[in-house]
Protein backbone atom coordinates (compact mmCIF):
# COMPACT_ATOMS: atom_id res chain seq x y z
CA UNK A 1 0.00 0.00 0.00
CA UNK A 2 0.90 4.06 -0.31
CA UNK A 3 1.41 6.01 1.92
CA UNK A 4 -1.57 7.28 3.87
CA UNK A 5 -2.06 10.89 3.93
CA UNK A 6 -5.02 13.06 3.82
CA UNK A 7 -4.89 16.54 1.97
CA UNK A 8 -5.96 18.75 4.22
CA UNK A 9 -6.74 23.02 3.85
CA UNK A 10 -4.70 22.41 0.46
CA UNK A 11 -1.54 20.39 1.91
CA UNK A 12 -0.88 16.55 1.93
CA UNK A 13 -0.30 15.03 5.37
CA UNK A 14 0.67 11.96 6.25
CA UNK A 15 -1.56 10.25 8.43
CA UNK A 16 1.04 9.69 11.48
CA UNK A 17 0.51 9.06 15.28
CA UNK A 18 -2.58 7.47 14.76
CA UNK A 19 -4.34 4.26 15.33
CA UNK A 20 -7.02 2.44 13.34
CA UNK A 21 -9.81 3.83 15.86
CA UNK A 22 -8.43 7.58 15.89
CA UNK A 23 -11.46 9.89 14.55
CA UNK A 24 -10.54 12.84 12.22
CA UNK A 25 -11.53 14.78 14.93
CA UNK A 26 -9.02 13.84 17.30
CA UNK A 27 -6.04 13.54 14.36
CA UNK A 28 -6.79 17.01 13.34
CA UNK A 29 -6.83 18.77 16.68
CA UNK A 30 -3.47 16.74 17.41
CA UNK A 31 -1.89 17.89 14.47
CA UNK A 32 -2.22 21.44 15.69
CA UNK A 33 -5.49 22.39 13.58
CA UNK A 34 -7.40 23.07 16.92
CA UNK A 35 -10.80 24.97 15.22
CA UNK A 36 -12.79 21.96 15.36
CA UNK A 37 -14.23 21.26 18.59
CA UNK A 38 -15.30 18.11 20.20
CA UNK A 39 -19.04 18.53 21.82
CA UNK A 40 -20.67 15.96 22.16
CA UNK A 41 -18.46 13.56 20.53
CA UNK A 42 -21.93 11.80 19.09
CA UNK A 43 -22.44 13.59 15.96
CA UNK A 44 -25.33 15.94 17.65
CA UNK A 45 -23.76 19.11 18.53
CA UNK A 46 -21.90 20.01 15.43
CA UNK A 47 -19.15 21.89 16.65
CA UNK A 48 -16.44 18.97 14.86
CA UNK A 49 -17.82 20.06 11.26
CA UNK A 50 -15.09 19.92 8.48
CA UNK A 51 -15.28 20.04 4.65
CA UNK A 52 -15.27 17.13 2.40
CA UNK A 53 -14.64 16.73 -0.96
CA UNK A 54 -17.45 14.31 -2.38
CA UNK A 55 -18.12 13.15 -6.05
CA UNK A 56 -20.72 15.65 -7.06
CA UNK A 57 -23.66 14.80 -10.29
CA UNK A 58 -22.36 16.18 -12.70
CA UNK A 59 -19.03 14.43 -12.52
CA UNK A 60 -17.25 17.27 -10.46
CA UNK A 61 -17.24 18.13 -6.52
CA UNK A 62 -19.03 18.79 -3.76
CA UNK A 63 -18.21 20.29 -0.66
CA UNK A 64 -20.08 17.79 2.06
CA UNK A 65 -20.01 19.11 5.62
CA UNK A 66 -19.59 16.09 7.88
CA UNK A 67 -19.25 15.68 11.38
CA UNK A 68 -15.07 14.76 12.09
CA UNK A 69 -15.87 12.97 15.41
CA UNK A 70 -17.96 10.25 13.96
CA UNK A 71 -15.40 9.64 10.62
CA UNK A 72 -12.20 7.31 11.23
CA UNK A 73 -9.54 9.23 9.76
CA UNK A 74 -8.10 6.61 8.08
CA UNK A 75 -11.32 6.34 6.10
CA UNK A 76 -9.83 9.90 4.70
CA UNK A 77 -7.25 8.18 3.01
CA UNK A 78 -6.44 10.15 0.08
CA UNK A 79 -9.25 12.64 0.37
CA UNK A 80 -9.50 15.93 0.57
CA UNK A 81 -10.65 17.95 3.81
CA UNK A 82 -11.08 21.80 4.75
CA UNK A 83 -11.41 22.79 8.29
CA UNK A 84 -12.47 26.14 9.39
CA UNK A 85 -8.30 27.19 9.31
CA UNK A 86 -8.58 26.28 5.51
CA UNK A 87 -11.68 28.64 4.86
CA UNK A 88 -10.20 32.26 5.62
CA UNK A 89 -7.75 33.75 8.02
CA UNK A 90 -8.03 36.91 10.36
CA UNK A 91 -6.10 39.02 7.67
CA UNK A 92 -8.44 37.45 5.19
CA UNK A 93 -12.14 35.95 5.99
CA UNK A 94 -14.10 34.08 4.31
CA UNK A 95 -17.09 35.40 2.94
CA UNK A 96 -18.92 32.93 5.58
CA UNK A 97 -16.93 33.77 8.29
CA UNK A 98 -16.99 37.76 7.45
CA UNK A 99 -21.04 37.30 7.85
CA UNK A 100 -20.98 35.57 11.30
CA UNK A 101 -18.76 38.52 12.32
CA UNK A 102 -21.22 41.11 10.85
CA UNK A 103 -24.07 39.83 12.82
CA UNK A 104 -22.76 39.25 15.71
CA UNK A 105 -23.17 35.26 14.91
CA UNK A 106 -20.69 34.19 17.56
CA UNK A 107 -20.14 34.29 21.75
CA UNK A 108 -17.82 32.13 23.37
CA UNK A 109 -16.93 31.11 19.47
CA UNK A 110 -17.11 27.30 20.70
CA UNK A 111 -19.63 26.11 17.99
CA UNK A 112 -18.43 28.65 15.58
CA UNK A 113 -16.01 26.91 13.16
CA UNK A 114 -18.60 24.03 13.04
CA UNK A 115 -21.21 26.39 12.02
CA UNK A 116 -18.85 28.08 9.30
CA UNK A 117 -17.84 24.68 7.70
CA UNK A 118 -21.86 23.73 7.73
CA UNK A 119 -22.32 27.44 6.26
CA UNK A 120 -19.82 26.81 3.91
CA UNK A 121 -20.94 23.67 2.49
CA UNK A 122 -24.50 25.01 2.09
CA UNK A 123 -22.77 28.26 0.38
CA UNK A 124 -21.31 26.33 -2.23
CA UNK A 125 -23.81 24.06 -3.12
CA UNK A 126 -23.64 24.34 -7.23
CA UNK A 127 -27.51 24.38 -7.80
CA UNK A 128 -28.22 27.27 -4.75
CA UNK A 129 -30.07 29.81 -6.59
CA UNK A 130 -30.86 33.34 -5.41
CA UNK A 131 -34.99 33.50 -4.55
CA UNK A 132 -37.45 36.54 -3.75
CA UNK A 133 -37.33 37.20 0.13
CA UNK A 134 -39.88 35.13 2.36
CA UNK A 135 -42.37 36.91 4.31
CA UNK A 136 -42.75 34.38 7.33
CA UNK A 137 -39.55 32.80 8.32
CA UNK A 138 -38.72 32.09 12.05
CA UNK A 139 -36.90 30.66 14.21
CA UNK A 140 -37.77 28.93 17.92
CA UNK A 141 -34.94 29.78 20.03
CA UNK A 142 -36.28 26.91 22.12
CA UNK A 143 -36.05 23.74 19.88
CA UNK A 144 -33.00 21.94 20.63
CA UNK A 145 -32.80 21.30 16.88
CA UNK A 146 -31.48 23.91 15.84
CA UNK A 147 -32.66 26.37 13.35
CA UNK A 148 -36.97 26.30 12.26
CA UNK A 149 -37.95 28.41 9.73
CA UNK A 150 -41.68 28.05 7.76
CA UNK A 151 -39.85 28.75 4.21
CA UNK A 152 -37.68 26.25 2.82
CA UNK A 153 -35.18 28.70 1.69
CA UNK A 154 -33.70 32.17 2.40
CA UNK A 155 -34.07 34.82 -0.51
CA UNK A 156 -30.32 34.17 -1.41
CA UNK A 157 -31.59 30.51 -2.01
CA UNK A 158 -29.83 29.18 1.60
CA UNK A 159 -31.31 26.88 2.81
CA UNK A 160 -31.41 26.48 6.42
CA UNK A 161 -31.43 22.99 7.52
CA UNK A 162 -28.05 22.79 5.87
CA UNK A 163 -27.33 23.86 9.86
CA UNK A 164 -29.16 21.75 11.02
CA UNK A 165 -26.95 19.34 14.15
CA UNK A 166 -25.43 22.60 14.68
CA UNK A 167 -25.80 23.66 17.84
CA UNK A 168 -25.34 27.11 19.77
CA UNK A 169 -25.95 27.81 23.34
CA UNK A 170 -24.64 31.51 23.58
CA UNK A 171 -25.42 33.62 20.65
CA UNK A 172 -29.17 32.77 20.22
CA UNK A 173 -29.82 31.44 16.25
CA UNK A 174 -31.18 34.68 14.61
CA UNK A 175 -27.73 36.18 13.87
CA UNK A 176 -26.40 33.14 12.65
CA UNK A 177 -29.47 33.16 10.63
CA UNK A 178 -29.21 36.51 9.12
CA UNK A 179 -25.78 35.63 8.47
CA UNK A 180 -26.82 33.15 6.39
CA UNK A 181 -29.24 34.89 4.36
CA UNK A 182 -26.74 37.58 3.64
CA UNK A 183 -24.28 35.40 1.72
CA UNK A 184 -24.17 35.97 -1.62
CA UNK A 185 -22.90 33.41 -4.30
CA UNK A 186 -18.71 32.54 -5.16
CA UNK A 187 -16.96 35.28 -6.56
CA UNK A 188 -14.83 34.62 -9.45
CA UNK A 189 -11.13 33.57 -7.89
CA UNK A 190 -12.81 31.59 -5.32
CA UNK A 191 -10.49 28.68 -4.93
CA UNK A 192 -12.91 26.26 -3.24
CA UNK A 193 -15.87 27.27 -5.81
CA UNK A 194 -13.47 26.90 -8.19
CA UNK A 195 -12.43 23.56 -6.98
CA UNK A 196 -16.00 22.09 -7.84
CA UNK A 197 -15.25 21.85 -11.79
CA UNK A 198 -12.81 19.05 -11.01
CA UNK A 199 -13.46 15.27 -10.11
CA UNK A 200 -13.30 14.08 -6.20
CA UNK A 201 -10.47 12.15 -5.11
CA UNK A 202 -11.28 8.60 -6.23
CA UNK A 203 -11.43 6.04 -3.34
CA UNK A 204 -8.14 4.69 -2.10
CA UNK A 205 -7.43 1.52 -1.22
CA UNK A 206 -6.34 1.09 2.55
CA UNK A 207 -4.91 -1.57 4.41
CA UNK A 208 -3.85 0.54 7.98
CA UNK A 209 -2.96 -1.47 11.24
CA UNK A 210 -1.83 0.28 14.73
CA UNK A 211 -3.16 0.77 17.96
CA UNK A 212 -4.33 -3.08 18.13
CA UNK A 213 -6.63 -2.92 15.48
CA UNK A 214 -6.66 -2.85 11.87
CA UNK A 215 -8.84 -0.68 9.25
CA UNK A 216 -9.20 -2.17 5.50
CA UNK A 217 -10.74 -0.11 2.49
CA UNK A 218 -10.98 -2.78 -0.22
CA UNK A 219 -11.02 -2.01 -4.58
CA UNK A 220 -13.67 -3.60 -4.73
CA UNK A 221 -17.06 -5.68 -4.08
CA UNK A 222 -15.61 -8.74 -4.61
CA UNK A 223 -12.65 -8.61 -2.61
CA UNK A 224 -15.12 -6.67 0.07
CA UNK A 225 -16.79 -10.33 0.07
CA UNK A 226 -13.88 -12.85 0.46
CA UNK A 227 -12.04 -10.10 3.18
CA UNK A 228 -15.77 -11.03 5.24
CA UNK A 229 -16.03 -14.71 4.51
CA UNK A 230 -12.39 -14.77 5.59
CA UNK A 231 -12.41 -13.03 8.61
CA UNK A 232 -16.38 -13.58 10.27
CA UNK A 233 -15.48 -11.05 13.06
CA UNK A 234 -14.77 -8.30 10.70
CA UNK A 235 -17.14 -4.77 11.49
CA UNK A 236 -18.51 -3.53 8.07
CA UNK A 237 -19.00 0.08 8.55
CA UNK A 238 -20.52 2.98 6.33
CA UNK A 239 -20.92 6.48 7.40
CA UNK A 240 -19.72 5.30 10.82
CA UNK A 241 -22.69 7.66 12.68
CA UNK A 242 -23.48 4.91 14.56
CA UNK A 243 -19.92 3.66 15.10
CA UNK A 244 -18.00 6.91 15.76
CA UNK A 245 -20.67 6.38 18.76
CA UNK A 246 -19.87 3.27 20.44
CA UNK A 247 -16.03 4.24 19.23
CA UNK A 248 -15.70 7.83 21.23
CA UNK A 249 -18.15 6.82 24.59
CA UNK A 250 -18.26 3.03 24.97
CA UNK A 251 -14.56 2.88 24.17
CA UNK A 252 -15.45 -0.01 21.10
CA UNK A 253 -12.05 -1.22 19.76
CA UNK A 254 -13.17 -3.68 16.78
CA UNK A 255 -9.88 -5.57 15.28
CA UNK A 256 -11.17 -5.41 12.02
CA UNK A 257 -12.76 -2.82 10.63
CA UNK A 258 -14.10 -2.78 7.00
CA UNK A 259 -14.57 0.32 5.11
CA UNK A 260 -17.76 -0.44 1.76
CA UNK A 261 -18.69 3.28 1.61
CA UNK A 262 -17.08 4.19 -1.15
CA UNK A 263 -18.06 0.93 -3.39
CA UNK A 264 -19.45 1.52 -6.64
CA UNK A 265 -21.87 -1.72 -6.02
CA UNK A 266 -23.20 -0.22 -3.17
CA UNK A 267 -23.70 3.42 -4.53
CA UNK A 268 -26.32 3.24 -7.20
CA UNK A 269 -30.05 4.14 -7.30
CA UNK A 270 -32.47 3.15 -10.23
CA UNK A 271 -35.80 3.45 -10.44
CA UNK A 272 -37.49 0.85 -12.72
CA UNK A 273 -41.21 -0.78 -13.89
CA UNK A 274 -41.57 -2.53 -10.83
CA UNK A 275 -38.72 -1.78 -8.65
CA UNK A 276 -36.72 1.02 -6.94
CA UNK A 277 -33.57 -0.57 -5.65
CA UNK A 278 -31.15 1.56 -3.78
CA UNK A 279 -27.47 0.92 -2.89
CA UNK A 280 -26.87 0.41 0.94
CA UNK A 281 -23.86 2.65 1.20
CA UNK A 282 -25.74 5.72 -0.60
CA UNK A 283 -25.60 8.33 2.01
CA UNK A 284 -28.84 9.70 2.42
CA UNK A 285 -29.17 13.34 1.29
CA UNK A 286 -28.15 11.74 -2.30
CA UNK A 287 -30.81 9.48 -1.91
CA UNK A 288 -33.24 12.29 -0.98
CA UNK A 289 -31.94 14.39 -3.87
CA UNK A 290 -31.89 11.23 -6.55
CA UNK A 291 -35.57 10.06 -5.77
CA UNK A 292 -36.67 13.98 -5.32
CA UNK A 293 -39.93 13.22 -3.71
CA UNK A 294 -40.32 10.08 -5.74
CA UNK A 295 -41.23 8.18 -2.74
CA UNK A 296 -43.41 10.23 -0.56
CA UNK A 297 -43.13 8.44 2.64
CA UNK A 298 -39.46 8.54 2.35
CA UNK A 299 -39.72 12.61 1.11
CA UNK A 300 -41.14 12.95 4.89
CA UNK A 301 -38.81 10.91 6.56
CA UNK A 302 -35.75 12.53 5.36
CA UNK A 303 -35.82 15.66 7.14
CA UNK A 304 -36.43 13.95 10.56
CA UNK A 305 -33.50 11.53 10.38
CA UNK A 306 -31.13 12.88 12.47
CA UNK A 307 -29.68 15.93 10.91
CA UNK A 308 -28.04 16.92 7.37
CA UNK A 309 -24.40 16.62 9.02
CA UNK A 310 -25.69 12.57 9.61
CA UNK A 311 -27.58 12.42 6.89
CA UNK A 312 -24.44 13.58 4.47
CA UNK A 313 -22.67 10.19 5.70
CA UNK A 314 -25.68 7.67 7.38
CA UNK A 315 -26.62 5.43 4.77
CA UNK A 316 -29.97 2.59 4.72
CA UNK A 317 -27.36 -0.45 4.89
CA UNK A 318 -25.78 1.13 8.09
CA UNK A 319 -29.42 1.80 10.10
CA UNK A 320 -30.59 -1.60 8.77
CA UNK A 321 -27.02 -3.19 9.45
CA UNK A 322 -27.26 -2.57 13.26
CA UNK A 323 -30.49 -3.95 13.91
CA UNK A 324 -31.29 -0.91 16.29
CA UNK A 325 -35.09 -1.03 17.06
CA UNK A 326 -35.13 2.72 17.35
CA UNK A 327 -33.87 3.48 13.53
CA UNK A 328 -35.73 5.46 11.60
CA UNK A 329 -35.60 3.97 8.37
CA UNK A 330 -37.29 0.13 9.18
CA UNK A 331 -40.61 1.70 9.85
CA UNK A 332 -40.94 3.36 6.36
CA UNK A 333 -39.27 0.79 4.74
CA UNK A 334 -41.75 -1.54 6.58
CA UNK A 335 -44.30 0.27 5.22
CA UNK A 336 -43.11 0.19 1.82
CA UNK A 337 -42.53 -3.35 1.88
CA UNK A 338 -38.55 -3.35 1.32
CA UNK A 339 -36.69 -6.37 0.12
CA UNK A 340 -33.06 -6.40 1.26
CA UNK A 341 -30.69 -8.07 -1.33
CA UNK A 342 -28.01 -9.59 1.25
CA UNK A 343 -24.62 -10.68 -0.90
CA UNK A 344 -21.54 -12.58 0.53
CA UNK A 345 -18.99 -14.25 -1.70
CA UNK A 346 -21.28 -17.19 -2.82
CA UNK A 347 -23.70 -15.11 -4.23
CA UNK A 348 -26.90 -12.98 -3.63
CA UNK A 349 -29.80 -13.45 -1.92
CA UNK A 350 -33.51 -11.46 -1.30
CA UNK A 351 -35.37 -11.14 1.80
CA UNK A 352 -38.02 -9.56 3.03
CA UNK A 353 -37.38 -6.60 5.36
CA UNK A 354 -40.37 -7.94 7.76
CA UNK A 355 -38.26 -11.39 8.22
CA UNK A 356 -35.10 -10.06 8.41
CA UNK A 357 -35.24 -8.79 12.15
CA UNK A 358 -34.93 -11.84 14.68
CA UNK A 359 -34.53 -10.40 18.13
CA UNK A 360 -32.65 -7.28 19.86
CA UNK A 361 -29.94 -6.03 17.33
CA UNK A 362 -30.10 -9.39 15.88
CA UNK A 363 -30.84 -10.25 12.34
CA UNK A 364 -30.61 -12.86 9.32
CA UNK A 365 -27.28 -11.82 8.16
CA UNK A 366 -24.66 -14.10 8.30
CA UNK A 367 -21.38 -12.91 9.31
CA UNK A 368 -20.19 -13.30 5.53
CA UNK A 369 -23.06 -10.96 4.21
CA UNK A 370 -23.85 -7.14 3.36
CA UNK A 371 -26.75 -5.30 2.95
CA UNK A 372 -26.21 -4.76 -1.36
CA UNK A 373 -29.62 -2.97 -1.65
CA UNK A 374 -32.51 -2.24 -0.75
CA UNK A 375 -35.46 -2.69 -3.31
CA UNK A 376 -39.17 -1.06 -2.84
CA UNK A 377 -41.60 -3.23 -4.62
CA UNK A 378 -44.20 -0.53 -7.12
CA UNK A 379 -46.47 0.67 -7.47
CA UNK A 380 -46.57 2.73 -3.97
CA UNK A 381 -49.44 2.88 -2.16
CA UNK A 382 -51.35 5.83 -2.79
CA UNK A 383 -52.02 6.85 1.25
CA UNK A 384 -48.31 7.13 2.78
CA UNK A 385 -47.37 9.15 6.12
CA UNK A 386 -44.47 8.88 8.61
CA UNK A 387 -44.80 9.85 12.15
CA UNK A 388 -41.93 10.02 14.44
CA UNK A 389 -42.45 11.35 18.54
CA UNK A 390 -39.33 11.80 19.91
CA UNK A 391 -38.34 15.06 22.34
CA UNK A 392 -37.16 17.53 19.84
CA UNK A 393 -38.59 18.32 16.41
CA UNK A 394 -35.23 17.43 14.57
CA UNK A 395 -32.34 16.03 15.59
CA UNK A 396 -33.47 13.54 17.90
CA UNK A 397 -33.89 9.38 18.86
CA UNK A 398 -37.42 8.31 18.53
CA UNK A 399 -39.50 7.52 21.00
CA UNK A 400 -41.97 5.85 18.57
CA UNK A 401 -41.90 5.75 15.04
CA UNK A 402 -44.44 4.49 12.83
CA UNK A 403 -44.84 4.39 8.69
CA UNK A 404 -48.43 3.75 7.19
CA UNK A 405 -49.05 3.03 3.72
CA UNK A 406 -52.60 2.26 2.14
CA UNK A 407 -54.61 1.64 -0.56
CA UNK A 408 -58.33 2.94 -0.77
CA UNK A 409 -60.62 1.46 -3.48
CA UNK A 410 -64.48 2.98 -3.58
CA UNK A 411 -63.76 4.53 -0.37
CA UNK A 412 -62.49 0.76 1.42
CA UNK A 413 -58.77 -0.19 2.69
CA UNK A 414 -57.43 -2.74 0.21
CA UNK A 415 -54.26 -3.13 1.38
CA UNK A 416 -52.35 -2.02 4.05
CA UNK A 417 -48.57 -1.81 5.78
CA UNK A 418 -47.51 -0.34 8.80
CA UNK A 419 -44.17 -0.25 10.13
CA UNK A 420 -43.38 0.54 14.01
CA UNK A 421 -39.89 1.51 15.37
CA UNK A 422 -39.44 1.90 19.10
CA UNK A 423 -42.10 -0.55 20.47
CA UNK A 424 -40.12 -3.79 20.76
CA UNK A 425 -37.01 -5.61 20.43
CA UNK A 426 -37.02 -4.99 16.82
CA UNK A 427 -38.83 -2.84 14.29
CA UNK A 428 -42.09 -4.88 13.40
CA UNK A 429 -45.37 -4.77 11.06
CA UNK A 430 -48.51 -4.00 13.02
CA UNK A 431 -50.47 -7.24 11.39
CA UNK A 432 -52.83 -7.28 13.58
CA UNK A 433 -54.16 -3.64 12.66
CA UNK A 434 -53.74 -4.19 9.45
CA UNK A 435 -56.17 -6.85 9.48
CA UNK A 436 -58.56 -4.74 11.24
CA UNK A 437 -58.26 -2.32 8.46
CA UNK A 438 -58.17 -4.15 5.10
CA UNK A 439 -61.29 -4.92 3.50
CA UNK A 440 -63.59 -2.06 5.55
CA UNK A 441 -64.54 1.31 4.91
CA UNK A 442 -62.56 4.13 5.14
CA UNK A 443 -64.40 5.91 8.00
CA UNK A 444 -63.86 7.26 11.74
CA UNK A 445 -65.64 3.75 13.20
CA UNK A 446 -62.80 1.69 11.37
CA UNK A 447 -60.05 3.93 12.30
CA UNK A 448 -61.01 4.10 15.67
CA UNK A 449 -61.41 0.13 16.10
CA UNK A 450 -57.97 -0.10 14.24
CA UNK A 451 -56.52 2.31 16.58
CA UNK A 452 -57.16 0.17 19.74
CA UNK A 453 -55.52 -2.61 18.23
CA UNK A 454 -52.63 -0.42 17.33
CA UNK A 455 -52.51 0.28 21.39
CA UNK A 456 -51.64 -2.96 21.26
CA UNK A 457 -48.99 -3.90 18.90
CA UNK A 458 -45.34 -4.66 20.40
CA UNK A 459 -44.47 -4.50 23.97
CA UNK A 460 -43.73 -1.30 24.78
CA UNK A 461 -40.84 -0.43 27.28
CA UNK A 462 -40.30 2.80 29.40
CA UNK A 463 -36.59 4.24 29.47
CA UNK A 464 -35.39 7.54 29.57
CA UNK A 465 -37.23 8.80 26.19
CA UNK A 466 -41.18 7.88 26.75
CA UNK A 467 -43.10 5.53 29.04
CA UNK A 468 -44.48 2.72 28.05
CA UNK A 469 -47.71 4.06 28.59
CA UNK A 470 -47.07 7.00 26.52
CA UNK A 471 -45.52 4.96 23.67
CA UNK A 472 -48.78 2.95 23.78
CA UNK A 473 -50.91 6.37 23.58
CA UNK A 474 -48.75 7.81 21.17
CA UNK A 475 -49.76 4.75 18.62
CA UNK A 476 -53.09 4.85 19.64
CA UNK A 477 -53.41 8.52 18.18
CA UNK A 478 -51.17 7.86 14.42
CA UNK A 479 -53.47 6.17 12.77
CA UNK A 480 -56.38 9.40 13.96
CA UNK A 481 -53.96 11.38 12.94
CA UNK A 482 -53.17 10.25 9.26
CA UNK A 483 -57.28 9.58 8.84
CA UNK A 484 -57.26 13.55 9.83
CA UNK A 485 -54.98 13.98 6.54
CA UNK A 486 -57.35 12.42 4.40
CA UNK A 487 -60.21 14.08 5.42
CA UNK A 488 -61.21 17.41 2.78
CA UNK A 489 -64.44 19.71 3.65
CA UNK A 490 -65.70 17.26 6.61
CA UNK A 491 -66.09 14.79 3.34
CA UNK A 492 -63.69 11.10 3.64
CA UNK A 493 -62.05 10.79 0.54
CA UNK A 494 -61.06 7.74 -1.38
CA UNK A 495 -57.88 7.38 -3.39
Amino acid sequence: MDEIAITVNGLRRPLEGATAHTTALDWLRDTGLTGSKEGCAEGECGACAMLVATPGTDGGTEWTAVNACLVPVAALNGQEVVTAEGLGSPESLHPVQEKLAEAGGSQCGYCTPGFACSMAGEYYRADRVPAPAHAHDVVDEHDEGCLVHDAEHGPNGFDLHALSGNLCRCTGYRPIRDAAYELGMPEPGDELAARRDRPAPAAVPTDFTAGGGRFVRPATLDETLRLIRDEPSALLVAGSTDLGVEVNLRGRRAPLVVAVEQLDELRTLSVGDDVIEIGAALPLTEVERRLDGRVPLLAQLFPQFASRLIRNRGTFGGNLGTGSPIGDTPPALLALGARLVLASADGEREVELADYFTGYRQTIRRPDELIRAVRIPLPLARVTAFHKIAKRRFDDISSVALGFALDLEGGVVTNARIGLGGVAATPLRAYDTEAALIGNAWNIATVKAASTVLQGEGTPMSDHRASSDYRSLMLGSALLKLYSTTIHDDKEVSA
